[in-house]
């Protein structure tokens, strides 16, 4: 079985965070390599660019009440994800 990683490897927010405990694949398991706001259904939510995603990713932090450097701080650190490596 596969292990369940610490942080989404499409936005870095830690699983434990997660109320859905991970997103869906399309046959309806659970998958636990992307959250529930990254991954339904078998397919990410957001389509874009690495620095598209980070930018929509702060401004949803903010919008949720963290402070604009932590927001910043936060999405840094995307390129390096799973997800997002070798684009």
């Amino acid at each position: 079985m596969e292990k369940q990683n610490k942080m989404c490897q499409s936005c870095g927010m830690p699983m434990s965070k997660d109320p859905q405990g991970g997103g869906t694949n399309a046959d309806g398991s659970k998958n636990i390599k992307y959250c529930s706001y990254c991954y339904q259904n078998g397919a990410f939510t957001y389509n874009g660019t690495v620095t598209e995603f980070q930018e929509f990713c702060r401004k949803k932090m903010i919008e949720s009440g963290h402070n604009k450097f932590i927001a910043w701080l936060f999405t840094r650190g995307m390129k390096r994800l799973e997800r997002w490596k070798n684009k």
